[in-house]
């Protein structure tokens, strides 16, 4: 079994950020520290994201430090460009990612001194305590294990979409996906379609079907609220501000509309003025043939597409109970060391799921693991 000072779980944009704060704070590829990707390449959740997301069309492209993300052709996939980068940033710094190595639990072992990260194929890492309580295993599925003395969970949100429940939601006879699961608005030419979420996916989606040839239909919890105020770095100030005050109090993080509002851009304002983005209110119910909404409309439907967004994905981690009783885990000042577990950091989590705010998580978490290291005495880090 190898011995390493850090495990970095996920080769997302936090991941990589954390990788790369890593090295330059003296930690060694493969030797110190190892980046385990459930993906069977480069790219993270985004190449998982659906064809039509060009990259002039998503929101928060962000470099990775030392190395600048060049303007490609505004048309390309999303998933092209980031998987083509992420896959440059990795071999220009050497990084030690592991892949396919999905993570499928952390644990304490017996003895309470050692964190157990077990993938599903039977891997194990092992990482140390920072409080002199010994090592911390993570294990996948093929059996592999190392020993480190602190994990960096970069998991983000994309393996956990959120789909929530209305009565008669089993009934419905048309089809029925998440975002997660989106492929092509082509597919809906000729559909009638309920789209199901307030936030920016989700009005992306309605323009796209709409332009798509779909009759579209759109229904939020609250009034949409846009917003005219520029989304510059004081307002990003006041959403981290807003998003950590919640995960320091141990609460859920607010979903990413909840604390930004939706941008009223000049192609939105054109959607709004178009019928297309305006919201018909709350579901009440789904039918088998559609849904009935609380104003009493009754809609005909072949498809809803539920934008309903995603939670963290923190299952792994259930093992170690760190939920607090809000249902959130209680984070520290810095944002990513987790009270209840100080080997551990979570980086992706809460004010760090945008992209920028990942990339200052990884640093962050590269720094404090580094700090809890160089707290660790000699003979116990060996």
């Amino acid at each position: 079994m190898e011995t390493l000072k850090t495990v970095v779980i996920g080769a997302g944009q936090a991941g990589l950020s954390a990788a790369y704060w890593l090295q330059r704070r003296g930690l060694r590829a493969w030797e110190d520290f190892v980046v385990l990707d459930a993906n069977d390449g480069p790219g993270g959740a985004w190449r998982h994201r659906w064809a039509s997301l060009t990259f002039d069309a998503a929101h928060g492209l962000h470099p990775l430090p030392g190395l600048p993300l060049e303007a490609p052709d505004p048309r390309e996939p999303s998933s092209a460009v980031v998987g083509r980068y992420y896959g440059a940033y990795e071999r220009e710094f050497a990084l030690p990612v592991v892949r396919p190595a999905r993570v499928a639990a952390v644990a304490r072992t017996d003895d309470g001194a050692a964190l157990l990260v077990r993938a599903d194929d039977g891997r194990e890492w092992r990482a140390g305590s920072t409080a002199g309580a010994g090592p911390l295993l993570v294990r996948a599925d093929d059996g592999r294990s190392w020993l480190a003395q602190t994990v960096i969970s970069a998991t983000g949100t994309w393996d956990r979409p959120h789909w929530p429940h209305y009565p008669g939601q089993e009934l419905f006879r048309g089809r029925q996906l998440h975002t997660h699961d989106f492929v092509s608005a082509e597919e809906f030419r000729g559909q009638r379609v309920l789209v199901v979420g307030g936030g920016t996916s989700a009005l992306q989606f309605l323009l796209q079907l709409d332009a798509s040839g779909a009759t579209t239909h759109w229904s939020t919890r609250r009034p949409p609220e846009f917003r005219k105020a520029p989304f510059d770095a004081d307002w990003g100030i006041d959403v981290e501000r807003r998003v950590n005050e919640r995960t320091r109090a141990g609460l859920p993080p607010l979903s990413v509309v909840g604390a930004t509002g939706l941008p009223l851009t000049e192609q939105y304002r054109a959607g709004i003025d178009a019928g297309v983005l305006v919201s018909e209110g709350p579901l009440e119910r789904i039918t088998a043939h559609g849904a009935l909404l609380a104003n009493g409309t009754e809609l005909e439907l072949d498809a809803i597409l539920w934008a309903t967004g995603f939670r963290a994905s923190l299952g792994h981690l259930a093992p170690l109970r760190l939920r607090e009783p809000g249902g959130g885990v209680l984070m520290a000042e810095d944002g990513v060391s987790v009270v209840r577990e100080p080997r551990l950091f979570l980086v992706g989590y809460g004010a760090s799921a945008s992209t920028i705010g990942a990339t200052r998580a990884g640093r962050a978490a590269a720094v404090a693991a580094t700090r809890a290291l160089a707290a660790v005495p000699e003979a116990q880090s060996a």
